[in-house]
């Protein structure tokens, strides 16, 4: 049989058989190796790395998920909070809004005043004509519906499209409006 070379790959040499000459046996010569080059060296070997069981290495992608949604939860409650205290702070309770503007019912120079409330989630608006709050009128507006619908603020604008001096009144919320045309000096609620 003959020997195998020395420098055969480490996976293909299956076995090695010992030379020998009469009585004394010759051992192998012992193949060049990272570990006797390392050791020879004095340089220790890198460390092999350990093995971790797979349900283990999804771990820290879990609790950083699981983190990031209790951030966004928390967020979302703060956020919500926050608009509630702003909308206090700016509106009040009951949630109130009031302007002055000319819009054809006054008397003389001096501009009507409007109040509009939100009272447990119906809107009511109220006119001082300008120059004469003795005739002072109220419109009423849709119900709110929904959860904390008495905490929805509600705003005013005024338009004229039409350029006649009698802008008609938006009332604003919800991201929704609601015409009033303003006619006869009043404002009559806009027909469907």
């Amino acid at each position: 049989m003959p020997a195998t070379s020395s420098l055969a790959p480490r996976s293909a040499v299956r076995y090695r058989p010992t030379e020998t000459r009469g009585s004394e046996e010759i051992p192998p010569v012992p193949r060049a190796s990272r570990t006797v080059t390392l050791a020879h060296k004095n340089i220790q070997q890198p460390q092999k790395r350990k093995r971790v069981h797979p349900s283990l290495s999804w771990l820290p992608i879990g609790s950083g998920m699981a983190l990031m949604l209790g951030v966004v939860v928390l967020g979302q409650l703060i956020g919500g909070w926050l608009t509630v205290v702003l909308d206090d702070l700016h509106y009040g309770r009951p949630r109130t809004f009031q302007m002055d503007a000319f819009v054809g019912h006054e008397s003389g120079t001096t501009p009507s005043h409007f109040l509009a409330l939100n009272l447990h989630g119906r809107i009511e608006i109220i006119e001082l004509p300008g120059g004469d709050p003795a005739h002072a009128r109220m419109y009423v507006g849709p119900q709110i519906y929904g959860p904390s619908a008495d905490l929805v603020p509600v705003t005013l604008r005024f338009v004229d499209p039409d350029h006649t001096g009698h802008p008609d009144m938006l009332v604003l919320f919800q991201n929704s409006q609601v015409i009033f045309h303003n006619r006869q000096n009043t404002f009559q609620a806009a027909t469907p």
